[in-house]
């Protein structure tokens, strides 16, 4: 048993103290040492330094069987307090005060950091409440960055060789070899796995069907800027300028996305389409067939294939029969671009999440007249304060690395209850407007158990509203409000209310979300790589997101999606995975046959 005295002794020897005790544990194999130095409801996250995997294991018993398992393979040492990151400290996480502490380590493959939080015990000894272990670098693979990076083929002054920009061109160009992974997808996703790829010297293709770098963006609708704060939607390596405003505009950040390709070097093709691939399992290497704008094909064989294409990708288009019978225009929220033709036109919106909201008042603002059309209840939070109470710890005072990292070592169950206090903290917040909203007949929903948008987003990737105006428009009648329960059917005019009135309109906008990502994986692999791969995104038995950032059942096929933070994040992790299947490590990559004295016996 630990025990400490918070007057005399610092927190960082405290700490340090926890962590040789563990590493002797570890080395020992020692169940009873292990016990006494984890909380009983303790959790365990490890992404990849221990397991090569991205899991999270619940309660002490299983928490000590698992690191026991593992630490054998992994021979874990050197735990200590990192100098260079944020001093450990008291915070409250989930309702609860702990002593958190940022510390190092190295394993037989790797070196890696990770997050302690330490609780009292009722014989004032700290144990363990949660444990993070994550994977940083693979040792004699590490990231060409800082005192790594490359000389530059400049550096031997050849003045008849080709220069910087001759080597790039030839190099984007994949005239005489394929690349080792070809991205599918241009948006934060694509970019931030490329970038991380290229870092670990993964020859790396991004392929989009847009006509220029940031299209995904910059076609959107009009007004449309991001719901979060710049603080936390940096791309990796390199971070937004420090003028840049609280919430980007998104032509702001589709610029800043085709300087990152040039700044990154990345190799990106832009009016690429990719229809899908075939995987040679003796080979393991997909066959595909990229189609370009020009109307040429491109035959490539790449050992990986990286879904970056979002959290969803093929429109979901409600089956509403009587909708043929509309006379006027109909569009899904991802075709709208802008309300300006829609002056003193009729329109109704249906669906009442963040697209549905903010083309509703982007056609009000157009001299519209608008209706929004409720299909179930909706979670509305004010953007500020509200809507950033999720980030607050981004504003706290660590830089940005430690930040990502201490979100990651929060652990499911933990975020869960993190959530539903801040849900009921933005309620309180925005008691006022929710009350009004109920009065005019708007249905309100606050996630599964009280969890709020955020677990709304994770679990089915919408549902919920960041209120910039919209909904205090609805409050006040300028927008109006029917529930789609009320709608008898539509007629060419527009649509017809149970009550035998019509809803006069000119335009019906179908903000109806997407499909998941497996529809889409359907329809470019086929049935039985769905099979195999099964459901993508939302949370699993392992408590983590199903398929994302990790392998999957089918060889050489990745996922990447999420907000800006997520893709940061977790680039890192997909990237060393990735790489590790290259040098020998993980099945699936160059040296499968030749490295399997090396691999992970799984």
């Amino acid at each position: 048993m630990l025990v400490y005295d918070l007057m005399n002794a610092s927190l960082v020897s405290t700490a340090n103290h926890w962590l040789a005790a563990f590493e002797k544990a570890l080395a020992g194999r020692d169940d009873v040492l292990l016990s006494t130095l984890f909380h009983p409801d303790s959790h365990w996250r490890d992404v990849l330094a221990l397991t090569w995997d991205i899991r999270t294991v619940n309660g002490l018993e299983a928490v000590v069987r698992e690191l026991k398992a593992h630490a054998g393979r992994a021979h874990p040492t050197g735990f200590r307090i990192d100098p260079h990151r944020t001093a450990p400290r008291h915070v409250t996480r989930a309702g609860t005060r702990a002593i958190e502490a940022i510390f190092q380590f190295e394993t037989a493959e790797g070196r890696g950091n990770g997050v302690l939080r330490l609780l009292p015990d009722q014989k004032n000894g700290l144990r363990a409440w949660t444990l993070l272990t994550a994977l940083d670098e693979i040792k004699g693979f590490e990231e060409q960055v800082g005192r790594l990076r490359p000389r530059g083929e400049s550096y031997s002054r050849d003045f008849r060789g080709p220069n910087w920009l001759d080597l790039r061109k030839s190099a984007a160009a994949y005239v005489e070899r394929d690349p080792v992974v070809l991205v599918v997808g241009g948006g934060q996703a694509g970019l931030s796995i490329a970038a991380r790829l290229t870092q670990l010297q993964v020859d790396t293709l991004i392929v989009d069907r847009e006509q220029r770098i940031g299209d995904n963006w910059r076609n959107r609708y009009h007004a449309l800027t991001l719901h979060n704060q710049v603080q936390v939607n940096h791309l990796p390596y390199m971070p937004f300028p420090p003028n840049w405003p609280t919430y980007i505009p998104k032509d702001k950040l589709a610029g800043w996305f085709e300087a990152y390709v040039e700044g990154m070097e990345l190799s990106y093709w832009t009016a690429t389409e990719f229809r899908g691939g075939n995987y040679d399992e003796r080979e393991e290497r997909w066959s595909v067939v990229l189609h370009r704008a020009d109307g040429t094909k491109r035959e490539m064989r790449p050992r990986h294939i990286v879904m970056a294409t979002g959290a969803s990708g093929i429109p979901n288009l409600p089956d509403i029969p009587t909708l043929r019978n509309f006379g006027g225009k109909i569009l899904h929220s991802s075709q709208y671009v802008d309300g300006e033709e829609w002056k003193g036109r009729n329109a109704l919106v249906i669906g009442t999440g963040n697209s549905g909201h903010d083309i509703a008042q982007d056609l009000y603002s157009s001299g519209a007249k608008v209706t929004l059309v409720q299909r179930s209840p909706t979670l509305i939070v004010n953007i500020e304060p509200s809507a950033q109470l999720p980030y607050a710890l981004y504003d706290e005072g660590p830089p940005l690395e430690d930040c990502d990292l201490i979100n990651t070592s929060i652990p499911l169950p933990l975020a869960r209850q993190s959530h539903r206090l801040l849900t009921e903290q933005a309620k309180k917040m925005d008691q006022d407007l929710l009350d009004a909203l109920e009065r005019v007949g708007f249905k309100l929903d606050f996630g599964e158990d009280g969890t709020g948008w955020q677990f709304k987003y994770l679990t089915r990737g919408g549902g919920y509203y960041f209120n910039v105006g919209c909904s205090d428009l609805i409050v006040a009648g300028e927008i109006g409000l029917v529930q789609f329960s009320d709608l008898a059917g539509f007629v060419a005019e527009g649509a017809r209310m149970r009550t035998g009135d019509t809803l006069a309109a000119d335009l019906v906008v179908l903000a109806t979300g997407y499909k998941g990502q497996e529809y889409l994986v359907r329809e470019l692999f086929g049935d039985d790589v769905a099979a195999r791969v099964g459901p993508i995104w939302g949370f699993g038995d392992e408590q983590e997101l199903r398929n994302m950032f990790t392998r999957t059942a089918q060889p050489g096929l990745w996922f990447i999606a999420g907000s800006f933070t997520q893709c940061r994040i977790y680039s890192k992790y997909l990237a060393l995975q990735i790489k590790a299947c290259e040098i020998g490590l993980l099945p699936g990559g160059a040296n499968h046959a030749t490295g399997a004295e090396r691999r992970v016996k799984m």
